[in-house]
């Protein structure tokens, strides 16, 4: 049985509504983004990038994360590639991000 979707992110043993097609707990999905190799926390951070929504997105990555793996990242991002271009590049010229 699978578990339960939240929205509630803070519910570490449920599966973030973002991971609809994955059985992860948030929890395991933290686990997996620190210490998972390379191409799994890319996939992840892809599909929080992708499919959070914004303003959630920094609960499990940080702007440098995603900024020093940028070029990783874009070709997995779909339509969301644009505002995500838009807003690191409005951050950089604001210095909040190198």
């Amino acid at each position: 049985m699978r578990r339960a979707l939240t929205i509630d992110l803070d519910r570490e043993d449920l599966r973030p509504y973002f991971l609809w097609d994955e059985d992860l707990s948030i929890a395991e999905l933290r686990v997996r983004l620190g210490a998972g190799p390379e191409s799994e926390r890319l996939r992840l951070m892809a599909k929080i990038l992708r499919e959070a929504r914004d303003d959630e997105v920094w609960k499990f990555v940080t702007p440098r994360q995603v900024t020093e793996r940028w070029e990783l990242l874009a070709p997995h991002l779909g339509r969301r590639r644009a505002f995500w271009e838009f807003l690191l590049d409005a951050w950089k010229q604001l210095d909040l991000v190198a």
